[in-house]
């Protein structure tokens, strides 16, 4: 399948993934600092934004194959939420790649044996309200992902501005990415992400816990972990500056 990418900027290939229910649009502000260093490919996701939905529906590794498909190869991968599962499915098919994880966490959900991750209710009642009104469930979630974190409202209102510009995604690519959400654990596969992978945490996250995040990079050979004081699972719209600073010194180092 053919997925919509926007191009920008010059200099090394840097690929761009957004997370659940949103386009590439989030990455808003952010890109325009990135882009004066990088030649940044912004994907949106099969189903969401100006990509049509994958007929076999949306899973990590059909994913992950169109993204690699869309972007040149060697280029590093930024992926954030949902989109850095979609990352790290793509290293483990290929190549070692240069990953930079954000808000990013091998399992979303709570287990006996990770306590990192949000209870299963949680993302259970959000497919629940899918299926009756897939906007204001949207809406949610992307509070849930600023609360409690320092400049929560004016966050929100940032997220809210690049949420849903180009429209509500496909139902059936919402209700797959989030039963993705429910149910990938990749905890048992990261000793094989052979490439760099630097992740960037906020230390307010209450979506994926900053402890989720420095667990994926202790687990991976080539892992590191920066957290960001007061940012909660959006730290490129909330504290711009300390992403980017933590994004180029991976990126250069």
């Amino acid at each position: 399948m053919s997925l919509f990418v926007e191009t920008r900027g010059a200099g090394p290939d840097l690929v761009l993934i957004h997370g659940w229910g949103l386009d590439g649009a989030v990455w808003g502000p952010v890109a325009e600092r990135l882009a004066v260093r990088r030649r940044l490919w912004i994907v949106d996701l099969p189903g969401h934004g100006r990509s049509p939905p994958d007929a076999g529906g949306f899973t990590l590794e059909g994913a992950a194959r169109a993204v690699a498909q869309a972007v040149p190869i060697g280029a590093a991968w930024l992926g954030w939420s949902l989109g850095a599962l979609v990352a790290m499915t793509a290293a483990l098919a290929r190549a070692p790649m240069h990953l930079v994880l954000v808000g990013a966490t091998p399992r979303f959900t709570r287990a006996p044996d990770w306590p990192h991750g949000v209870e299963p209710a949680v993302l259970e009642a959000f497919a629940s309200d899918l299926a009756r009104d897939p906007e204001a469930t949207l809406q949610r979630f992307l509070a849930l992902q600023t609360r409690g974190a320092e400049g929560a409202r004016a966050t929100l209102r940032a997220l809210r501005a690049g949420a849903l510009r180009r429209g509500v995604p496909h139902p059936q690519a919402l209700r797959d990415g989030l039963a993705v959400l429910c149910a990938s654990d990749l905890r048992a596969r990261l000793a094989d992400l052979a490439g760099p992978v630097a992740v960037i945490a906020g230390d307010r996250d209450t979506l994926v816990p900053a402890a989720a995040s420095e667990a994926l990079a202790a687990a991976v050979p080539h892992g590191r972990c920066t957290v960001i004081p007061g940012a909660g699972h959006v730290p490129f719209l909330s504290h711009p500056g300390s992403f980017v600073r933590a994004l180029e010194d991976s990126l250069d180092g």
